[in-house]
């Protein structure tokens, strides 16, 4: 054998093994360094996993009386990845389940359609979870009715009845309570795909809204998984794990179930009562807080929904109601979300800027019926001309033109259109103390931070809406092309970036661009009534396992201090008393036999209503009580209600009544909401049996 021939043979041998030390190399990889990553891709194929939901933490009040528990209710399913096989996509099977349960087929269709097959506009209570996953028609079947169904497989193919577990809300003492507590509903494929940074498994549902949206990761608890082996033919040849569900953990408010039923009771009469005296009245919001601490006792928005509907399924109606504007948009939750121009119960904050400012307030100053601003004249409520007054009587009667001329004053000291110095610009510094613009931080989701409509927001806003105004005629609909509106509209252009005269004036009675929320005028109030801090609103308490250990305290937080000197503050305690003593508030309060100090607001609003008719006033009635040392909060609202005093301030003495127990013109202890006064500040035992005080 020559030397190419001996060379070339060696080279084969070297390509040979080096083919098989690869081959050997992968083969030890893969049975060995990659071998539980396939044994689990392995598993993964002839495995499947039974998911057995954990049993839901339950949601008290202060003392332990469950708003939100769990109960068994049947549940028709509909597997959509066997019904879409049948011909025309199972419509005869759902026109026999329609028949069979007495549900409108229309209903029946929509349930078991998910959102994304729907049109834009025709998604009300369409399904939002998987096609993968059963998707309940009702889960309050009759049991006979359910029984049909798993006999005649033949009848229903693709259709299911099993027990499950509901979620309730028992509405205790006539308690609604549905925006507080939220609702809980299927998951989407959006929570599927952890874009929420949790994992969850299909079967499984979680909260939609309110405290079950917010406190969701403690309530779900660990749903049990079972992992079972299967044969190519699906049947069961062992089990590969079986661990147990861990029930939620249970959230402990603040709120009180009979407050809570008292304050929902008073804002529901006091939004009929505006509407029998012909306001279009078309929503409300309460808030009770405790001053000192920022916990939220009770709150309620109305008009309101069912809670239990979104577990049993709602029908295409009651989903569509849910955002209509003729229904009054029951789904949004007013004391976190409403914006509204708060009106004259914003001059506790012109009073703090008056005093920053250096204006006495001791001193005397007239009330005339109109102050002229520009070329523009101002009227005083009712155009009436009061004379001359202390700054207490001008909070008591609700002077608005006193407010015109400091406001006017203090723009025209800062230099007008062109400004100094934003240091001096006292009104808008003082809302910033009290952080309007910023959200009180309440643990409930989606809460509206408000607008406070300073030079700053005025710049941002004038850059968005410029090329609308400077074209309004082009771009406006004709029958918004008032005289008026295209007058505002050139001024608009012309300098719509800066701080008016006229803006600054509204600005002071709490007109204008500027709105808050009702839970945002609670914290503002209870911190004139506690001497100055600014709390964090909050509903929840505490985080408690199933066996009584708490996992969590949730204590109250400091946000900051007013900026008012202590002299400020109890000039303003004292002004708000003297409104309930002989202001615009004393007939209403008359014969109470509990000190209470307020502030009446009623904001003009510009617009029509859906009917056509012009927008009616915001009513508004901001308080706290006992006067000489407050504990209590409570704001009410009444979207399109009229006056603030003949309607909101109505509502706000019922629910005082309520909380301090008054018969009469005597205050009788045993029928106050508290004991000694005070709300509980220790963690109940938690039972779904506990029941509040008159409860049989």
């Amino acid at each position: 054998m020559n030397q190419r021939a001996r060379l070339s043979l060696v080279v084969i041998q070297i390509l040979i093994f080096s083919l098989l030390f690869a081959l050997f190399g992968r083969l030890f990889y893969l049975q060995v360094a990659a071998a539980p990553k396939y044994k689990d891709a392995a598993l993964s194929i002839q495995s499947r996993d039974v998911i057995t939901p954990a049993t839901r933490g339950m949601i008290v009040d202060a003392y332990g009386v469950p708003f939100a528990m769990n109960r068994v209710g049947i549940a028709i399913t509909v597997d959509r990845t066997k019904i879409d096989k049948l011909p025309e996509k199972g419509a005869v099977v759902l026109r026999n389940l329609s028949d069979l349960l007495n549900i409108p087929y229309a209903d029946v269709y929509q349930k078991t359609r998910l959102c994304g097959e729907l049109p834009a506009g025709e998604k009300a209570g369409c399904w939002t979870g998987s096609r993968f996953q059963p998707i309940p028609v009702t889960k309050e079947a009759d049991p006979n009715l359910a029984l049909q169904i798993v006999e005649r497989s033949d009848r229903f193919p693709g259709i299911n009845a099993s027990p499950i577990a509901l979620r309730n809300y028992p509405e205790k003492a006539g308690v609604n309570a549905s925006h507080v507590l939220g609702y809980v509903g299927p998951l989407t494929e959006e929570d599927l795909s952890g874009a929420n940074g949790r994992s969850y498994f299909r079967s499984e549902s979680i909260g939609k809204a309110g405290l079950e949206l917010q406190y969701d990761e403690y309530l779900r608890g660990t749903p049990g998984i079972k992992t079972v082996i299967v044969d190519r033919k699906e049947a069961v040849t062992n089990t590969a794990q079986n661990t147990k569900s861990v029930p939620g953990a249970h959230i402990v408010t603040s709120l009180d179930v009979r407050l809570q039923a008292a304050v929902e009771k008073a804002l529901g009469e006091a939004v009929r009562g505006a509407k029998s005296r012909g306001n279009y009245a078309d929503g409300g919001a309460a808030v009770v807080m405790e001053v000192k601490t920022g916990r939220i006792l009770a709150i309620a928005s109305y008009p309101t929904y069912d809670p239990n509907a979104f577990e049993v399924g709602l029908s295409f109606e009651e989903a569509k109601n849910l955002y209509s504007e003729k229904a009054g948009v029951p789904a949004l939750n007013r004391p976190i979300q409403g914006l509204f121009a708060p009106a004259s119960t914003f001059k506790a904050v012109s009073v703090v800027a008056a005093a920053n400012a250096g204006y006495n307030l001791q001193g005397t100053y007239d009330c005339p019926s109109e102050v002229e601003v520009g070329n523009r004249k101002f009227q005083n409520f009712d155009s009436a001309a009061l004379g001359r007054m202390s700054l207490k009587k001008a909070v008591a009667v609700s002077c608005d033109t006193i407010w015109y001329r400091i406001a006017f004053d203090e723009w025209l000291r800062d230099g007008g259109l062109k400004p100094k110095s934003s240091k001096n610009d006292y009104f808008f510094n003082a809302a910033k103390g009290f952080q309007v613009g910023v959200k009180t931080g309440i643990d409930l989701p989606s809460e509206s931070s408000g607008r406070l409509a300073d030079r700053e927001w005025r710049t941002r806003w004038y850059a968005q809406n410029k090329d609308f105004y400077c074209n309004y005629k082009t771009r406006a609909p004709k029958n918004q092309q008032t005289p008026f509106l295209v007058q505002l509209a050139y001024e608009n252009c012309l300098d719509g970036d800066k701080i008016r005269a006229g803006d600054a004036v509204n600005f002071s009675i709490g007109q204008g661009d500027t709105v808050i929320t009702p839970v945002k005028l609670a914290q503002m109030y209870s911190a004139i009534a506690n001497g100055g801090t600014l709390w964090k609103a909050s509903v929840a308490k505490a985080i408690v396992k199933t066996d009584g250990t708490v996992i969590k305290k949730i204590e109250p937080e400091k946000l900051g201090e007013i900026p008012a000197t202590k002299s400020t503050i109890k000039f303003l305690q004292s002004a708000l008393r003297e409104v309930v003593v002989s202001g615009t508030a004393a007939g209403v309060f008359s014969g109470l036999p509990v000190a209470v100090s307020g502030k009446t607001g009623t904001a003009q609003v510009f617009g029509k209503n859906p009917n056509g008719s012009a927008k009616s006033d915001t009513s508004w009635f901001a308080s706290f009580a006992p006067s000489d040392s407050p504990r209590f909060a409570v704001v009410m609202m009444v979207s399109q209600g009229g006056f603030g005093a003949s309607t909101s301030g109505v509502g706000v003495r019922k629910i005082y009544q309520e909380l301090f127990g008054t018969n009469g013109s005597r205050v009788n202890p045993d029928q106050a909401i508290y004991f000694n006064g005070q709300p509980p500040t220790s963690i109940p035992k938690i039972s779904p049996n506990t029941k509040y005080k008159g409860e049989k």
